[in-house]
């Protein structure tokens, strides 16, 4: 069957953030435009098997989810923790685990 990634690769980075603030410090367009590049390198389920593996490809995910975070005033908590999981692909100190069964 088809697995899921694991947890924290299925962090949502707009969950519970209001889209451009009037007194925003960003430019125009920068929440916008880090929402698409997110969405962009988002691994969905339809191409988990192919990519969970590919370290740069996952690092880019975490990258572009803690720059959403940080551009929509998230947590800076779960700016550093995503920045750091991405650090460990990077690395090469995190790796797939695998799916435990088919």
């Amino acid at each position: 069957g088809i697995h899921s990634p694991p947890s924290l690769t299925k962090i949502d980075p707009l969950d519970g953030i209001a889209m451009d603030k009037p007194d925003s410090i960003w430019p125009e367009q920068t929440q916008a435009k880090s929402t698409e590049l997110h969405s962009l390198l988002k691994i969905g389920d339809r191409d988990w098997h192919r990519l969970k593996s590919q370290s740069n490809r996952r690092a880019a995910e975490l990258l572009a989810a803690a720059l959403v975070r940080l551009i929509q005033e998230g947590n800076t908590d779960d700016v550093a923790a995503l920045t750091n999981q991405a650090l460990g692909w990077i690395k090469g100190e995190l790796k797939d685990p695998g799916c435990p069964r088919h």
